[in-house]
């Protein structure tokens, strides 16, 4: 029957949020600026929270009273309730409207803060909750209430940030089963997933649970994998989860305990803990919402232990924490609204609801005295438009309504006290110099916390994991291969698997400082290789925990996975036949280069030209009818080549020249020699396909082992169109193909990973590798996204790679023959012109420089040697009778060194 009551009571509030029920008219009307406002405060008394929330409201409301700053006047008036339960909260928020309060300052437990909200909401008064930090809490869910701390949201955030700052992945969650803790470890989720990591288990505990309960649920936190621990719970329930946590030996080194602001507010309150309190929370990181030094914060602390003694005359002292700054700050944030609601011509009038009057004299909850606050809108602006500041820092809100700039200190639990490694806010995430500064000038370095004594006191980060004791057996997949059986070999006789990456893999777990339990399990039908992209898939969906075998690391997989460090490098190789190539009539030419012959050709030819130029004066054997000279040039160029010349040069400049010219001869004709001996003496393979370039310029189609990732890459990197691309199946298939080429059904060629085609190549010699690798890949084991197996094991593949284990591995199974060194004997490099360029040019620069001296001589001979011009009558026939001087020149440069010349 009671039961009946309280649901049709709930209904009724329901009703009026949604503006069902009518007012009936006029209510109390007081003057605009009244003598006295009452407030209200809904809170638990004898929590950590609510008694430094009691004494810092009282004080508050003593401060605005005896200020000239504000309401200019008018005096508070505060009613205080204590609360234990939702429902008590809503018959207390009911019997504040009675006395026509205009605001609620609480409640302090976002449980109570969603049931009490519906209530302020039909009723129109403004609900200002200084320790309501459940993310849900928003204003537009809830319009009527007004967070006036720092909502859970951001502190998720800063501990998102922390976690990512030191490389964990995955944290398992303690918290209480209710909408604060779990709406608070929903937001932590989200913002893990934000950077890549997660949580890994959730450990919930009941709203008001017994040691028992708290054992078991810490008992299920043990087995698992993850030792990142963050805890979200109440102050009340906090220590007394640790102290079984010790019974269970979690508090030591292999642990990482991560306490939400809960720890700090316990810590500032009851200082000094109990040595075993105290003990328990050695090396913890914690979180406190940051709060400027300022100096009304450093007054107020002054003033708080005479604060204490005055409210609480008969009880012990107890610190101060940051809910108490945030409460005696709430009722400044009333006071200023108020201030500003007044101003404005705001007044105190409340409405009565008709409706209700049937309940008057049925209960002694006195429904029919309830009225809504006429006003609560325009107060609800004003409070929003709130901008002071206040013991907190500055206090204004943002369009999402809550208070800007949130910010936490970073705090390491050391002895007795509490150490800041660090701040975080939304503006600049972790740093070690305090938000405001930071905001006004950003830091200069890079370091975001300082060090931390973890539990244990010990300095070295922990690992954060431990491989979990709970009987798990790791299903990991094996690609079931039809070829390279090297790499990886199935039995279905014994269900086991040999081969170069199990080696690997079992030698890396030897190196694990655990065990681990696991089954190799085959992938594939054993008839085609299975496509690998297909099992990284099957892991990403959580069907296997890892995958093992020669998996190449793409960037496509990386996206699904995590890949150990590569145990072996390795790209994409173009694999082609090659072919004796047959001497003919001109093999002699393939020497030189087609440039170089006629670069080489044309020289001999300027060379005799000038040598002629040089010799001609002087010498008796460059001299004779043209027919004659020009026989002495060619022959004389010709004879050069081969050092048997019979005219002797005369003159300096032809003789230099000469020599110049003999050297680069001497250098060509070695080159051409020992070139001419490599092509006869080396077999002479060739190949039209000379690497990846030649089958893009191509239309030959391309062989590639199915099941690979060349496929993909031929296709989506490279863009040849799938109709070229030929799936092969094993090294038979692939010789086949090889030897039918293109225009018999086969392929030009085969792209395959370079570690298989060395295995492949190592007993077939009539095919090679033709340019060089065109993507650099390795190979290495997959793993789930964040796994921490991947880091252990590639520190563990790092250490075979340093004690020589991995050589010794890839010795027994990938050991090559001699037919792997067959590509070095492909192609002998033909000799060409960038090689000689600067004999030519020497060559060249020297017979210029003999012709330039050489005309001057002449010219300065012709000029000293030539009479004086006799007189002659001006007269236009005879100059153009007369001989021109040039035609002298060039007659006198013809002559022999003794004639005498004349114009």
């Amino acid at each position: 029957m009671i039961m009946r009551v309280l649901w049709l009571f709930l209904l009724l509030v329901l009703k009026l949020e949604n503006g069902l029920l009518l007012a009936s008219g006029v209510g109390t009307n007081h003057s605009t600026r009244p003598r006295t406002v009452t407030i209200g405060a809904i809170f638990s008394f004898n929590s950590t929270i609510g008694k430094v929330a009691k004494v810092a409201i009282q004080a508050a409301v003593d401060d605005v009273n005896s200020s000239s700053q504000v309401l200019n006047g008018t005096n508070l008036s505060i009613t205080m309730q204590d609360c234990q339960s939702g429902f008590l909260g809503i018959i207390q928020t009911m019997t504040f409207m009675e006395s026509d309060v205009v605001a609620i300052i609480g409640p302090q437990s976002s449980d109570i803060a969603h049931v009490v909200s519906q209530v302020a909401t039909g009723l129109q008064v403004p609900l200002l909750t200084f320790a309501g930090t459940d993310p849900t809490l928003s204003s537009v869910e809830y319009p009527f209430v007004v967070p006036t701390t720092q909502n859970d949201l951001f502190q998720m955030a800063a501990i998102a940030d922390i976690v990512s700052h030191y490389g964990w992945r995955e944290v398992t969650a303690i918290y209480t089963d209710d909408s604060y803790g779990r709406n608070g470890i929903v937001s932590l989720g989200d913002e893990l997933a934000k950077r890549q990591c997660r949580i890994s288990y959730k450990a919930p505990l009941s709203p008001d649970p017994s040691i028992d309960d708290i054992r078991s649920v810490l008992f299920k936190v043990i087995s698992e994998e993850s030792r990142i621990l963050v805890i979200h719970t109440y102050d009340k329930f906090g220590l007394e989860i640790l102290e079984v946590a010790r019974s269970l030996q979690m508090l030591d080194s292999s642990f990482v305990w991560i306490a939400t602001r809960w720890l700090t507010d316990v810590i500032d309150t009851d200082s000094p803990l109990s040595t075993d309190a105290l003990s328990d929370v050695q090396g913890f990181i914690t979180l406190r919402p940051h709060t400027p030094n300022s100096q009304p914060k450093k007054n107020f602390m002054a003033r708080w232990s005479n604060l204490v003694r005055k409210e609480n005359m008969n009880n012990a002292l107890f610190g101060l924490n940051t809910f108490g700054l945030y409460a005696y700050d709430t009722v400044w944030i009333l006071a200023y609204a108020l201030d500003a609601y007044f101003s404005q011509g705001g007044n105190i009038s409340f409405t009565k609801y008709s409706t209700l009057d049937h309940a008057k004299g049925s209960s002694n909850l006195h429904l029919d005295s309830i009225s809504s606050f006429d006003g609560g809108e325009s107060l609800l602006s004003k409070i929003y438009q709130t901008n002071m500041t206040g013991l907190t820092g500055l206090i204004r809100f943002d369009k999402d309504r809550y208070l800007i700039n949130p910010a936490f200190d970073i705090i390491n639990v050391v002895g007795t006290g509490l150490y800041t490694i660090g701040y975080w806010s939304n503006h600049s995430g972790l740093s070690v110099k305090p938000p405001e500064d930071v905001r006004s000038k950003p830091p200069v370095s890079s370091e975001r916390l300082l060090s931390v004594i973890w539990p244990g006191k010990t300095t070295e980060k922990p690992r954060g994991w431990v491989y979990p004791n709970n009987g798990k057996v790791l299903r990991i997949g094996v690609p079931r291969r039809v070829n390279y059986l090297e790499f990886v070999s199935y039995s279905a006789r014994t269900d086991s698997f040999t081969g170069y990456s199990i080696d690997v893999f079992t030698s890396a777990l030897n190196l694990l400082p655990y065990g681990i339990a696991y089954k190799l399990i085959p992938f594939g039908d054993g008839k085609s290789n299975p496509k690998i992209d297909d099992l990284i898939e099957e892991l990403a969906r959580g069907v296997f925990d890892a995958v093992v075998g020669d998996i190449v690391i793409t960037t496509k997989r990386t996206r699904m996975v995590d890949f150990t460090q590569p145990f072996v490098e390795s790209g994409l190789v173009v694999v082609a036949p090659v072919k004796t190539k047959e001497s003919d009539a001109w093999a002699f030419l393939w020497p030189l280069t087609p440039m170089l012959w006629c670069v080489t050709g044309l020289s001999v030819i300027v060379l005799g030209a000038v040598i002629w130029i040089l010799e001609h004066r002087f010498n008796d054997e460059f001299r004779g009818s043209p027919q004659n000279q020009i026989k002495t040039v060619i022959w004389f160029s010709c004879s050069t080549w081969f050092g048997s010349q019979r005219e002797t040069t005369l003159s300096v400049l032809g003789r230099i020249v000469l020599f110049i010219w003999m050297f680069v001869i001497l250098i060509v004709k070695s080159s051409y020699t020992a070139s001419l001996s490599s092509i006869q003496t080396v077999q002479n393979l060739y190949s039209p396909v000379k690497g990846i370039e030649t089958l893009m310029e191509s239309k030959y189609p391309i062989g590639y082992q199915n099941g690979s990732f060349s496929e993909s890459y031929l296709h989506e990197e490279l863009h040849f169109p799938m109709s070229r691309l030929v799936a092969l199946e094993n090294e038979n298939e692939y010789v086949e193909a090889l030897r039918k080429g293109p225009k018999n059904g086969g392929v030009a060629a085969i792209v395959d990973d370079m570690t298989r085609i060395e295995t492949f190549l190592a007993k077939r010699c009539e095919f090679t590798v033709r340019g060089q690798k065109f993507t650099k890949n390795g190979r290495g084991f997959a793993f789930p996204r964040g796994s921490p197996l991947a880091v252990d094991m590639s520190t563990a593949i790092l250490k075979m790679t340093e004690n020589g284990d991995l050589q010794r591995i890839h010795d027994k199974w990938l050991r090559k023959s001699a037919c792997r060194s067959q590509d070095t004997k492909l192609t002998v490099n033909r000799l060409e012109l960038k090689s000689f360029s600067g004999l030519f040019l020497l060559s060249g620069v020297a017979c210029i420089f003999a012709l330039i001296l050489y005309f001057g001589v002449m010219v300065r001979k012709f000029m000293r040697f030539r009479p004086p011009k006799e007189e002659e009558s001006v007269s236009p026939t005879a100059q153009i009778t007369q001989p021109t001087c040039l035609k002298t020149f060039f007659t006198f440069a013809n002559a022999k060194d003794d004639e005498t010349q004349s114009c």
